[in-house]
């Protein structure tokens, strides 16, 4: 299906988007506030260096798909959906200037007063969670003096194009995301990239607008683990490419899902005894490791993260459900869990815990003496059933994934708070009153 599309910003983004839109059949207005940009369109030039992006514009301006004009309301008028393009820049604070995306919201909303057919805009810029609906929609709504979702439809469509080769990015992305809570918007998003094969995903405007961060953070972080571990395999005599190769042919653990759930702190016998080792053996190389340091803090600031969860519901008796650091083990060592509950009680809240795996009888050897030395009287504070703890129990604290805990919902009290730091109720989100999920 064809669609006229304005594309707002003949930058690096907004000059590929117009086009490969209209190299896949799509009439294409390009609207930049610079003439030097539009005449370099119009004429077949590409704003921008970049491997084939010359020969592409200068192919779809011949072939009278795309063009350029510095005339805001002919192009909306000219258009179905209008892409916003501009650039977000950092504040020298680090905040992002959002000023270039509300004053074309305001510009496109002024000519929206004009069209009689409906109009879709969608952000394309890389814009924080809430900036669409917190300065976007306010600025078309106000400049038009409609509504959006009723009257003319926005979404949030992040872009994944790399410098150097967005052209092949662009036909080839990991997935195409529109974010929007209107699904006439999500549908003509969809038609947009109909001629593009990848996985479509029509999710909450919030979600499309933290994925581009987290894609990007994580990125960079994963740039930073590498150099930091091959400054120290380099200080030690070891070969940091072999060692990152051979981690990469990991994809059940290093490359996949495994790990990326937002929860609680990890824990357990090897994790973080490997990161204080390994960050230990640096310091003495004179090898600085921040992120890998970090990594460590950061732990402990999502143990002190679920404390302040417990302790604002304001109540002392407090069940905790799943002491172990994962369900089905009765690992102990370097639960977090144990952490949690070791600050509760100094706090003075009245503790009961119950975890199936968990047992007096069988715990032995340096489990029972690491549990014993944290937590004294742990066998007085352990109860034989989730009911005997959800009894007495204030707060009810989900510790782990056990598969009984699942099933607790319906018997959990009204005048109770759960505070659930592993999402044991699928995609069940903090109300603020009777459940706080620890990160949803």
């Amino acid at each position: 299906m064809t669609s006229r599309i304005s594309v707002f910003g003949l930058g690096y983004v907004g000059c590929v988007s117009a086009a490969c839109f209209a190299k896949e059949g799509h009439e294409v207005v390009g609207v930049d506030v610079n003439p030097s940009k539009v005449d370099m369109i119009n004429t077949g030039v590409a704003t921008i260096v970049e491997h084939g992006i010359g020969e592409l514009v200068a192919e779809m301006r011949a072939s009278g798909r795309l063009r350029a004009t510095t005339d805001v309301r002919e192009a909306v008028l000219a258009s179905d959906i209008s892409l916003v393009c501009v650039g977000t820049p950092s504040k020298p604070n680090g905040a992002l200037e959002l000023g270039y995306v509300e004053r074309v919201c305001e510009q496109i909303g002024e000519a929206l007063k004009d069209k009689t057919s409906r109009h879709t805009v969608i952000i394309r810029s890389t814009v924080l969670p809430g900036s669409t609906h917190g300065v976007a929609v306010p600025a078309l709504e106000r400049a038009s003096g409609m509504k959006a979702g009723t009257d003319f439809g926005v979404g949030m469509n992040p872009e994944f194009l790399r410098e150097g080769s967005s052209i092949k990015d662009f036909y080839d992305p990991p997935f195409t995301v529109i974010g929007t809570e209107d699904e006439r918007t999500a549908e003509a998003v969809k038609d947009l990239y109909a001629t593009i094969n990848t996985p479509f995903h029509a999710v909450a405007t919030g979600v499309a607008e933290m994925l581009k961060y987290a894609c990007n953070c994580f990125h960079g972080l994963k740039v930073a683990f590498a150099n930091e571990i091959g400054n120290v395999a380099k200080s030690l005599g070891v070969d940091s490419h072999e060692v990152m190769r051979l981690f990469c042919l990991d994809t059940k653990l290093n490359i996949s899902p495994a790990y990326l759930k937002p929860g609680f702190a990890f824990g357990g016998s090897c994790l973080p005894k490997d990161l204080r080792g390994l960050t230990y053996r640096a310091r003495t190389l004179d090898i600085e490791t921040p992120v890998l340091a970090a990594t460590m803090a950061s732990n402990q600031l999502q143990i002190a993260r679920a404390y302040d969860l417990v302790a604002a519901a304001g109540r002392k008796r407090v069940g905790v459900l799943g002491l172990a650091f994962k369900s089905g083990t009765d690992d102990l060592r370097e639960s977090p869990m144990v952490t949690l509950i070791e600050k509760l009680i100094g706090k003075g809240f009245e503790i009961t815990i119950y975890d199936r795996d968990v047992r007096s009888a069988s715990i032995i050897g340096s489990n029972r003496e690491y549990i014993e030395r944290e937590i004294p009287h742990i066998w007085e504070l352990m109860r034989a059933s989730v009911d005997e703890v959800l009894d007495g129990a204030e707060v009810v604290v989900i510790g782990n994934g056990s598969a009984e805990f699942r099933e607790i919902e319906p018997r959990v009290r009204a005048t109770q708070r759960v505070v659930d730091l592993v999402r044991i109720f699928g995609n069940k989100v903090s109300d603020g009153s009777t459940y706080e999920g620890i990160s949803w």
